[in-house]
This record gives structure tokens, sequence and C-alpha cells, in this order.
């Protein structure tokens, strides 16, 4: 065969072209050309895109799930590998992300044409678990939107146990003496978030799920609806809404943080939230526990970087975006944590039990049963109540957005000749589809499916695509190239340190957590409920719906790209050649060393 045609069936399969062709022929002079970016648009300001993206990395997650991690792999002990896993793992991914959205220009499926065609099933895959997330995260919003109705009154209805919602096994132990706390007892907080707000006792579990809860559903569209205004005009609306949405928690953060340091018994919740235990580093699954933490913490993998910061002008130093918003996103995490053990510290003294006993609660329950009741016995409950909430509600619409964008970027970008001009239609038709999945979190039993999502729907499949991306781009669209990209946007190419954690050390790093995350056999339970074996696999089979369009786009790809068999086997013969390297190097945690591939000589 002529080596034109050679040439047109390995490039439509690894095509390594751009949409800025930042680089010479041969790739040694970077010469930076912006094209095709004249009609997209842009962030009004910095400001707009680093409010967006810290925005996005800090969301509730940051509230409930690392202080809960860190106090049970070891306090301040388990701030070692969280800082380490963040500098050789998630750091190096999250600027990675940024580059490469900033330089190709759009979003996470058309993005492959410019890197490696044969990958664009990850673009399918990403925006899929984006769906599965909107079907739950917001359903969390609106119950945080159901408390904020709840909380203007004079008295906070999880004060006390005269409510018709309560049982015998009611137990208010703040203000009053002699009171037993027993293994039956439930606080009126946990009874009004159970019996009142989820209505979870009239669901025998994933069988019968019961009805729609009405003043959830109305709650969530106005999550929506807030989430569509914000939306639908592009970044030059949602840029804006950030600079409330991202800001605000941070005063409400620092308001309960003088709040709670101010609360007899303050002290013991620290203390048990920092106490280093030494012997915890030994153990493997700390280490993987910080890994999948500050992963799903910084995000990426999810698309969203992508998107957001294709609307950065070419020039933009997205080196120091990164770093930036890592360290704030960090270090919120780490001073929530104060925030939240203040607080269990003080419910412990009141109590007169151990800290241990009063944080045992974990996830949404953190945040809507433990701190709701000891914000309850406080001076001011009604005031603190409300700013709770409020930093509840835009915490989690900031994720909100961008995990929709991502959507909105990535089928934009991908058809433009269909949506380019109708993004208000695509949002409503977006926002709409979104709404009628959360309808079934939205039953008496929704937080058994709320938690059955968050597991199968995000957990391993998010973190395969993420550890595909970072092979992709690094061993296909080779290291090299990508660093050449970088070097034309910034003035300068990445250091040694980023490009052996791009080749090497973060691959390893996501490959370590799926490792151990197939390893452990998931065992889920929600308040007295064991999710049932059948669940687990329907769990799987969610997992996987996302997944499965990486293999099945590669199949399609190769069976419909024009060539011989000579040429496919050469092909695939480089492929695995590639695969081999990138097995030695994961497994050893050794960048071996590789000539570069040339894909367009058979």
């Amino acid at each position: 065969m002529p080596r034109q045609d050679s040439a047109v069936m390995a490039g439509s399969l690894t095509h390594h072209g751009s949409p800025n062709p930042a680089y010479s022929s041969n790739n040694a002079v970077p010469v930076p050309v912006i094209t095709q970016t004249d009609s997209r648009d842009k962030w009004s300001k910095k400001m707009d895109f680093l409010l967006s993206v810290i925005g996005f990395a800090v969301d509730l997650g940051n509230v409930w799930r690392f202080p809960y991690i860190c106090y049970q792999n070891g306090g301040g002990a388990f701030l070692i590998p969280y800082i380490l896993m963040a500098i050789f793992g998630g750091v190096p991914l999250f600027y990675m992300e940024l580059a490469l959205g900033q330089f190709h220009r759009t979003g996470a499926i058309s993005i492959w044409k410019h890197i490696c065609p044969i990958f664009k099933g990850i673009g399918y895959a990403i925006c899929i678990i984006a769906l599965y997330v909107s079907f739950y995260y917001n359903t969390i919003i609106a119950w945080a939107l159901f408390y904020f109705y709840s909380s203007f009154s004079s008295i906070l209805p999880w004060t006390n146990c005269d409510n018709v919602w309560n049982t015998p096994d009611c137990t208010n132990y703040f203000g009053i003496d002699n009171v037993t706390w027993t293994n039956s007892s439930k606080s009126p907080a946990e009874e009004f978030y159970t019996r009142n707000v989820l209505e979870i006792h009239k669901s025998s579990g994933l069988k019968n799920v019961g009805g729609v809860r009405w003043q959830l559903m109305l709650c969530l569209f106005l999550i929506f609806t807030i989430v569509y205004f914000s939306l639908w005009k592009g970044v030059k609306t949602s840029g804006k809404v950030v600079w409330v949405t991202a800001t605000l928690p941070y005063i409400v953060l620092f308001i309960l943080l003088i709040r709670g340091a101010t609360l007899p018994g303050a002290w013991r919740g620290v203390v048990f939230y920092l106490k280093p235990q030494w012997g915890k580093l030994l153990e493997t699954s700390v280490w993987v526990d910080a890994a999948a933490q500050i992963f799903f913490s910084l995000g990426p993998g999810f698309g969203v970087l992508l998107a957001l910061s294709s609307y950065n002008p070419f020039t933009n130093n997205c080196y120091r975006d990164a770093i930036v918003t890592s360290l704030v996103n960090c270090l919120t995490s780490f001073v929530s944590g104060f925030v939240i053990f203040t607080v269990l510290g003080y419910m412990a003294e009141m109590r007169k039990v151990e800290v241990e006993d009063v944080a045992k609660d974990k996830g949404p329950s953190l945040l809507f049963i433990t701190y709701p009741e000891a914000i309850a016995n406080m001076m001011g409950s009604t005031f603190f109540a409300i700013i709770f909430f409020v930093m509840m509600i835009t915490l989690g619409l900031d994720s909100t957005f961008g995990g929709l964008e991502a959507i909105i970027t990535a089928v934009l970008d991908e058809y433009p000749d269909h949506f380019s001009h109708r993004r208000e239609l695509f949002v409503l038709g977006l926002v709409v589809v979104c709404f009628l999945g959360s309808l079934s979190t939205l039953t008496n039993g929704g937080a058994y499916v709320v938690k059955l999502l968050e597991e199968f729907g995000v957990g391993c499949s998010i973190i395969a695509v993420g550890f595909l991306e970072a092979i992709a781009v690094s061993w296909f669209y080779g290291i090299n190239r990508f660093s050449n990209d970088v070097k034309s946007m910034l003035g300068k190419a990445p250091g040694l340190f980023w490009r052996v954690c791009w080749v090497a050390i973060s691959p390893a790093f996501l490959a370590y957590i799926i490792v151990s995350s197939i390893l452990k056999a998931p065992h889920l339970t929600l308040f007295d409920y064991t999710y049932p074996d059948w669940s687990i696999t329907v769990g799987y089979i969610i997992g996987f719906s996302s997944f499965m369009w990486i293999p099945i786009y590669m199949v399609y790809k190769l069976v419909w790209t024009p060539g011989s068999l000579k040429q496919y086997a050469s092909f695939v013969f480089h492929m695995c050649y590639q695969l081999c390297c990138i097995f030695v190097a994961v497994s050893t945690d050794i960048v071996c060393s590789r000539k570069e591939i040339k894909w367009d000589q058979t």
C-alpha cells in the first residue's frame, strides 16, 4: 500500500494534531499559533475561572469525608500519606488536565481527536459518569434546602422529642440531667433526618423504595432552576454566580470555626482529630484512603477541569492555577476538620461519652444528624443553622455547576452544528434529564439509591477513566509532545519532577487505588439496612455501563478505520509494546527508557 494510505490509517487512530498547532513539524521550536478560538466563550476575569475551579474542587466531601477519614486513619499521622499522595498523584493530574483543556480548547469528547482518537470513548464515559453524579448529588443539596427552610423557626424542629415523627426511642440529653443514653437511643436530630426528611421508615429497602416525597421534589426543582439559570448562557453567567457560591462557604466556615472553638469540650474533639497514631502508617488501607481522598477531592478525570480551562486565554499560567487551587482545596479540607471536631468534642462533653462514640457517623449523616444536633443546642441556634445549610447548598451548587458544564462543553464541542447555537435549549434538556433521573432518590428509600449510585456510579469507574487518560496522554500522545504543548503556553517546559509523575508515578497512584478497590469487596450498609447481594451486582452493572464505552469505541474505531491487515497488525503490535512498557513502569514505579513510537510509519 502507498505510504499516504498508511499514514491515513495510523493517523486516524492516534492523531497528534491540535487546534493550536504550537510547534513545528519536528517539535523542536514551539511557535504558539492560536486557531479555532475566535468564537469561543472566554472568562470575563481570571478570578471567575479560579473561583469556578475552587468551587468545583471544594465540595461537600471536603466537609464530611476528609475529617472522618483523617481520624479513622491515624489522626495527624494521616496527613503524611495525604500530603505525599497529593504531591505525587493528585496535583500532577490536576495540572495535566488544566494544561490539556487550555491548550486544546475543547471538551472531554472532542479533545481526543487531537490526542489519541482511539481513546475517545473516555470522553463519553466521563459524560455518563457526570450524569450519574447529578442523579444523586443534587438530591443531597435538596436535603440541605429542606433543612434550610426548616431552620426558620425560633425552636429548631430537631431540638426535642415532642414532634409527630418522634418515637419512644427518641432521647434528648441536652439541658436534661440523669438521662441514660443506650444503644437503642435516637437523638431528635436523627429522627428528624430519617423519619421527617427522608421518611425512610416507610421503605423496606431497595425492593420497596416507596413513593416520591413531594417536599423533596419541590426542593430539587428549585435547585435545578438555580442551576439552569446559572449555566444557560455559559461561563459569562456561571463565572458571576461563583463569586457568591464559592466565597460564601469560607465566610461561614470561619464563623463556625470561631463558634466551635468557644464551646465547652471543643479541645477534646481537636485532640481526637489530630492525635497521631503512627502505627496506622504501616497499614495499606490508610495509604489507599489517602490516595482516594485526594483524587476525589481535587477531581481530575471528571472532565470539569478540561471544560473550565478550555475557556482560558492560551497563555494563561495554568501551572500557577494548579498549585494555588490545589493548596486552597487541601487547606479547606484540613480546616473543615476543626469545624467538625470542635463540635463533636462539645457533643461528647454534653453526652458524657468519648468523642469516638459521637464520631461514629460518617458521610451525609455527619452533616444532617451530628452537626445539626450540636447547632440546635447552641445559643443563637437558628442563625447558625441557617448559615450552615446555606454553606452546604452553595458548596453543592458549585460542584453541580462544574459537573454539568463538563457535559455541556463536551457535547457542544463535539456536535457544534447541532447545538452551538442552541445552548439554552440543550442545557434545559440536560437539566430535565437530570431531574427525571433523580426521582428515584426522592422516594422514601431514596437514601439507599443515593448510596448505591455514590459507591458504584462514580467510584472505581472514574478512577479507571483517570488512569487511562493519564496513560493516553503520557504514553500514546507522548510526554515530550505534551511538554512542548505546555512550553508553548507558559514559555518554559515542565521540569523533570512533573514529567516523571505524569509518565509513571501518577498512573501508578491510580493503578494502586484501582487494584485495592477490586480486592476489597464492598459491604454496603446504611442505618440498619444491609444491601443484598443482588444490589451489589446492580451496582457493578451501573459502574460498567459508563466504562464500557471505552472498549466499545476502540473496537468501532479499529473496524471502521480504513487500512490493510498488515497495518492493523502493526498498530496492535505498537500498542501492545506501549502497554507492556506501561505495565513495567507502573508495577515497579520506575520510568523505563523507551523510544518514541512513530505512529505515522508502518
